[in-house]
């Protein structure tokens, strides 16, 4: 088993963060935020942009704005812009959404067809530069057949096709010309959502406050305070000194905290996945034999035990248990060293005597696994995955490296990708499995056609007896010739201070923190 790397960071600190009588840099940020009812979160995430249409929000919860539908606790859609639930045509192929008539944008203009119009229109147009087409090239057109009344056109019937309208509306005319990365909204969102925008230190904080002419009501919590740059620290001082009400916690930190600590932790079940990309094209790891030998050499049990401390379950394939409907739980892979090493005998690839690597016809077992270097989650992953692939004569050479730097040798080399929205099924299994894919989740160019044709019929169809059928049979056919090496499901941990009502825990996608976690409702939250 896989044995973590403890923090030695950590040890030094322990007693010291959480020691009382403690002054902490937080307080310089959040003395001067702190007015009336007001609440100030400790992100570790800072956004690079806020326009929805690259990528801000794309699964909903973005504070600032709207979709036509939001999502419930429960993962169900429900009406948000739209007056109700939209209805599909007989071959599910046209949706007609009606929209309120009672919603006015942060700018005082009101919400119309032509807004949701030009939004979606920018989202699918090449030209925009948008980083949510992919997602959304199921629709041909968007149509405005009045005022208040939106026609999508589709390619073909998509039985998700209610949770991609989740993405923010903007105003038409501030997506009528020009690429997006030129967008004011990238750091002054203008959006239709319960707060806004009102200051962003970028590298320091963002205050929002409450639209008091928010169409569902102005939100109890007057101000937001969002503090970015604490150290683990920083955010632990911080809540113990009630300067900070709620903050997120990487992985790895929510592991290392004392057992004896007093502050409330949280753990949220994710879609979020973590895997190994095994290139095609590699003359190791595109080996049918190599992929499915390391399947059956991972420890996943060890790596929830010790890299996740229990925060997470083990993955065989994207679909989580958070989705229990659609998961086959014979679809997965169990843990046999000794016969991974004979399936790898039988196949050719030989490990002679005193050697750790095995061959077939002169070409080692070896290849590299790259992974974000500035992600210890996934470094200590790499790490438990190449120990693995060792027990079975299999050399992997773990490289950490910008991303930017990883994505060209993708096609060459390993990667550990993270990747998940369980709002869906196929949200969650088509970016990672199917040929076609162009998400991260597939880097390696997995392709299966007996996965493709299952999760082509999940898609189409709108029976939901039949889409369960047909995401289990994509994961038989998968488990039986895997192409990558999924891991782990990680939860979400955060620190929740003291003295808030309205705390729902809810499954999350990848995407978190100022959009989803504790906070996914804050706009339905009120001081105890």
């Amino acid at each position: 088993m896989f044995v973590r790397r403890r923090p030695v960071a950590f040890l030094a600190l322990s007693a010291v963060a959480f020691s009382a009588g403690c002054t902490t840099p937080t307080s310089e940020r959040t003395d001067e935020v702190r007015a009336g009812d007001s609440i100030v979160l400790a992100e570790i995430a800072e956004p690079a942009t806020l326009h929805p249409l690259l990528g801000y929000a794309e699964q909903g919860k973005g504070k600032f704005y709207d979709g036509l539908l939001t999502h419930d606790a429960e993962r169900v859609t429900r009406p948000a812009l739209a007056l109700e639930e939209p209805e599909p045509s007989t071959d599910g192929t046209t949706w007609t959404v009606r929209l309120r008539e009672d919603v006015t944008f942060h700018d005082g203009s009101p919400l119309g067809a032509e807004d949701v119009v030009a939004t979606y229109r920018a989202a699918i147009d090449p030209a925009s530069g948008s980083l949510v087409a992919a997602g959304l090239d199921v629709v041909e057109s968007v149509t405005e057949l009045d005022d208040h009344t939106v026609q999508f056109d589709l390619r073909h019937p998509h039985a998700s096709f209610p949770d991609l309208l989740v993405l923010g509306i903007v105003p038409s005319e501030d997506v009528a010309a020009g690429p997006l990365v030129d967008s004011p909204l990238n750091t002054q969102p203008v959006g239709t959502g319960p707060y806004r925008l009102v200051e962003w230190i970028q590298g320091e904080r963002m205050v929002w406050e409450a639209n008091e002419d928010y169409w569902d009501g102005a939100p109890e919590i007057d101000q937001v305070t969002v503090v970015f740059g604490l150290g683990f620290e920083e955010r632990v001082r911080g809540m113990g000194d009630r300067e900070l009400d709620g903050a997120v916690l990487h992985p790895w930190e929510a592991r290392d905290l004392p057992e004896q600590t007093e502050l409330e932790v949280v753990h949220h079940d994710s879609g979020e996945f973590r895997a190994v990309t095994l290139p095609s094209g590699h003359p190791v790891a595109g080996d049918p034999a190599i992929r499915l030998a390391l399947n059956l050499a991972v420890d996943r049990a060890g790596m929830v035990a010790d890299v996740l401390g229990g925060h997470g379950q083990p993955a065989h394939t994207p679909f989580p248990p958070t989705l229990p409907e659609f998961v086959d739980p014979e679809a997965s892979f169990v843990l046999d060293a000794p016969q991974a090493r004979r399936m790898l005998e039988n196949e050719g690839w030989d490990l002679d005597d005193g050697e750790e690597v095995r061959t077939r016809e002169g070409t080692p077992a070896r290849f590299t696994l790259l992974h974000p270097d500035d992600d210890p989650l996934s470094a200590e992953l790499a790490a438990a995955f190449a120990e693995g692939a060792a027990s079975i004569g299999v050399e992997v050479g773990v490289e950490g490296l910008p991303w930017e730097d990883i994505l060209p040798r993708a096609g060459r080399d390993a990667v550990v990708v993270s990747h998940g929205n369980p709002l869906d099924p196929d949200l969650q299994g088509y970016p990672s499995l199917h040929s076609s894919s162009v998400a991260e989740a597939n880097l390696g160019r997995y392709d299966n056609p007996q996965v493709d044709a299952s999760l082509d019929a999940a898609r189409l169809g709108l029976d939901q007896a039949e889409r369960t059928a047909h995401y289990r049979a994509a994961q038989r056919a998968y488990v039986a010739e895997p192409g990558l090496v999924y891991l782990v499901f990680p939860r979400h941990s955060y620190l929740l201070g003291p003295g808030w009502a309205g705390y729902q825990r809810v499954t999350e996608p990848r995407g978190h923190g100022m959009t989803w976690g504790p906070w996914w409702n804050l706009e339905d939250w009120s001081r105890n």
